[in-house]
């Protein structure tokens, strides 16, 4: 639980406080005795609980939101339940996904992550999170440029006044104009691999897209699976400018932004409409980023995703 919402030792303390009030000279174990008709305790571990206080810092990249947690010491362990819970934004912190920062893996980095989705699932790149987590490893130590470990290869961010810019892993080869039969109609989707799977669909009319319906349905289809893809939707609504929605794996849900989405997204349409870099994306948080890339024979090099990198509030959740 997060620190100033109930907790045993708190209610144990306001119990104690209540009967000092009344002028009754009562210990906390005479409160659990009197009160709560426990047996005396002498430690809360007894009572069950055994909490350690974890601290965070929860941040948004163009509204895509994360936990962010200092592990350098490699002292936090972290279940798929107790991520998935710290996700969750009923009981939890609430968040897409949480980065745990530790020491790196290689000798061409300097930190490492370890990136889980709000499902608690392992994730091998995230756009959004990587410009969170590159502005977090410059607030433990000051910086002009980071790179980091993923499980997509070495990220690289550099910072520009409020903005962050990193360099996305090379993007895989590019499927072009698949016809899925999705929902007994057939739909135009593209693919590529911007250090995760991404579908793309290009519409008309972006706000009219029931992106949880038809995100699913692509999503699991059989065409992409086992793992799965995430999905996007975008629309050119500029001849530099495109509009993105995006249902993300692992969130399995729309999200408000996700970066290696709106990258996938302007390859696409680079490829479709020969639209140049740098391309304009606005995605659903109102937000707007900026996707950079060099043009090649046989592809696309070099592409680079600039935005916001936020702190939204720091503190601490109790763990059981």
């Amino acid at each position: 639980m997060i620190l100033g919402a109930f907790s045993p030792s708190s209610y144990l303390r306001s119990r104690e406080n209540y009967f000092e009030g009344y002028g009754i000279k009562a210990s906390t174990k005479h409160c659990i005795e009197a009160i709560l008709g426990f047996p005396a305790l002498s430690h809360l571990a007894n009572f069950g609980y055994h909490l350690m206080r974890l601290p965070f810092t929860k941040m948004n990249g163009a509204g895509n939101d994360f936990i962010l947690i200092d592990n350098r010491k490699q002292s936090w362990k972290l279940s798929t339940l107790q991520i998935a819970r710290l996700c969750d934004r009923h009981a939890g912190i609430g968040a897409d996904g949480l980065m745990l920062l530790e020491p790196p893996l290689s000798d061409q980095a300097q930190w490492s992550w370890q990136f889980y989705n709000s499902d608690g699932s392992a994730a091998e790149m995230c756009g959004n999170g990587a410009r969170c987590f590159a502005a977090f490893a410059k607030g433990l130590s000051p910086a002009e440029s980071v790179s980091f470990d993923t499980l997509a290869g070495v990220i690289r961010a550099e910072f520009l006044g409020k903005e962050v810019c990193v360099d996305l892993t090379p993007p895989g080869p590019m499927t072009m104009h698949q016809h899925l039969l999705v929902d007994g109609k057939s739909i135009v989707v593209h693919s590529v691999n911007t250090g995760v799977p991404h579908a793309v669909v290009e519409v008309e009319e972006l706000a009219s897209v029931d992106v949880m319906k038809l995100g699913s349905l692509i999503r699991y289809h059989a065409d992409f699976a086992p793992k799965g893809t995430n999905v996007n939707f975008v629309q050119k609504i500029a001849p530099e400018r495109i509009r993105v929605r995006t249902y993300e794996r692992g969130v399995e849900g729309e999200t408000l932004a996700c970066g290696t989405g709106v990258s996938a997204c302007a390859l696409v349409m680079a490829s479709l409409h020969g639209m140049p870099s740098p391309i304009g994306v606005e995605v659903k948080s109102g937000d707007k980023l900026k996707v950079s890339f060099e043009t090649h024979e046989l592809g696309y090099a070099r592409l680079r995703l600039t935005g916001p990198a936020v702190v939204a509030f720091t503190g601490e959740v109790e763990l059981d």
